[in-house]
């Protein structure tokens, strides 16, 4: 079915699914060893939350950055450049000793989030003159997000399972020969796309949101270094936030803005994107947190599961199954209760889950249920949120509220990862008072604001939202002006 659909296409997909389920294998391959790897670098599970924060915030920078210059010079070209980047940080990992190089070289890892976007363009742009192009890209982009969801499965089972029977340096070069494959797969199996666009890349705007990405970053660091007391911590945190505003003010005024800040302004898509950055709380942000306390030895701390590699990662893998059933449930829920009482829903599901997590985290049992609860939600989410911005978008800018989409929830997980690593650090136990486990207050943190939060985006799409927002628009509808 597949290759009659595809046709000519078939095998190039088969070629970027292979790239695709080596990113969710990236994804889920060093969740289960969080721990190992802070022991390795001697630092305590807080600081594990950096890595994530801080790739989290050059994703936010690559992806639009590097859509538009493919678009310019060539989908296939950007996605090598991505690949290449991705290969040599990930084969540093291994040989990286130091607080600072593994950061360095995680961050740059996170190129790899720009994949998919260049992958998805490169299909369309090849689908060019035939009369089922949209179906034949829909199809294709499917395949590829199961390839993503087998690859982040295959590489947590497959990372938990290596991390108890090998030592650290091996495992962590596992991921490095499968991006380096990925790299040969690309170069030798895929065409350029056919057409290019040209024009320029807003390198101002760009330059200006890099600004007050490392100044707000920048501060959370501080915050990290010298306590939530550092008056100087708290003002660079600020210059982040403020230059928001000149970025903002520039990309108005550009003819072809790297963001288009206008549809900021929709108030169709506004909640859309504050949904978005709410979810990212959660679905990015909490990632480490979970994975060290499942890690975390109760008989020295008094909390945590105490699970070996193997029994977090078989955690992990029932979550990711949870959101792979979550986004296969969330079309059927959407047809008999509306789309947006679909997406309430599943918002409200991730916060009872993260809540379940107060008064049921003594058990590997009660662990993984709450997870299922949350990853149940968070798959139908995945999957909505992209077609929600389209189906709220004016028809000519449905794919630039799509990519924010992502944008913003990236955002969301960014600030949350850098704010759980400083919560983590505080209270009376763990980290706090000489340990290397995070502090039991900060785990509590953790859930309290990823349970708020998601609580916080159901109620917005119950109360904010038009009742017949994200459903399908007549055929003779004209596209709403945004701004």
């Amino acid at each position: 079915m597949a290759r009659r659909l595809l046709g000519p296409l078939a095998g190039v997909v088969a070629f970027l699914a292979f790239v695709e389920f080596t990113s969710g294998f990236i994804q889920g391959y060093y969740t289960p060893m969080l721990t190992d790897i802070a022991r390795h670098l001697g630092i305590g599970d807080a600081d594990v939350n950096w890595f994530e924060g801080s790739q989290l915030m050059l994703s936010a920078l690559v992806v639009p950055a590097f859509a538009k210059l493919g678009d310019m010079v060539g989908h296939r070209r950007m996605l090598l450049w991505a690949t290449a980047i991705t290969a040599v940080a990930t084969l540093a990992l291994p040989f990286a000793h130091s607080f600072g190089f593994f950061l360095a070289a995680w961050t740059l890892q996170g190129f790899y989030v720009a994949w998919l976007p260049l992958e998805i363009a490169l299909i369309w742009s090849r689908t060019l003159g035939r009369e089922n192009r949209a179906a034949i890209t829909a199809k294709a982009a499917g395949l590829l997000v199961a390839a993503l969801e087998t690859g982040a499965i295959s590489g947590a089972l497959l990372g938990g399972a290596l991390v108890d029977r090998l030592p650290l340096l091996p495992v962590l070069l596992v991921p490095g020969l499968l991006v380096a494959a990925c790299f040969a797969v690309v170069f030798f199996g895929v065409a350029e796309s056919p057409t290019r666009l040209g024009g320029r890349l807003d390198l101002v705007g760009l330059t200006l949101v890099s600004f007050a990405l490392i100044a707000f970053t920048g501060g959370l660091s501080l915050l990290r270094l010298h306590g939530v007391g550092d008056p100087l911590a708290w003002g660079v945190v600020l210059l982040g936030v403020l230059l928001v505003v000149p970025f903002a003010l520039w990309e108005l005024r550009h003819r072809d803005p790297l963001i288009d800040v206008r549809l900021f302004r929709s108030p169709a898509l506004a909640p859309v994107f504050l949904t978005a950055s709410l979810f990212g709380v959660s679905v990015l942000g909490a990632q480490a947190p979970l994975s060290t306390f499942m890690r975390t030895d109760p008989e020295v701390y008094g909390y945590g599961i105490g699970a070996g590699g193997f029994v977090a990662s078989l955690a992990i893998g029932i979550y990711l199954l949870g959101m792979v059933t979550g986004a296969l449930l969330f079309p059927l829920a959407a047809r008999g209760i509306t789309p947006r009482l679909a997406l309430a829903g599943a918002a409200g599901c991730i916060g009872a889950g993260y809540l379940m997590f107060l008064p049921f985290h003594h058990s590997f049992a009660q662990v993984v249920t709450n997870m299922v609860i949350v990853g149940l939600g968070s798959g139908a989410l995945v999957a909505a949120l992209p077609t929600a911005a389209a189906a709220a978008a004016p028809e000519n800018r449905t794919g630039v509220a799509t990519g924010l989409t992502n944008s913003t929830k990236t955002v969301g997980g960014a600030i949350a990862s850098a704010v759980f690593g400083i919560a983590l650090m505080q209270g009376t136990t763990g980290a706090a008072s000489g340990g290397t486990a995070g502090s039991f207050e900060g785990y509590v943190t953790v859930w309290l604001v990823c349970g708020g939060a998601s609580l916080l985006a159901a109620a917005m799409l119950l109360f904010v939202v038009p009742a017949h927002a994200f459903e399908d628009r007549p055929a003779s509808a004209r596209p709403s002006p945004v701004g």
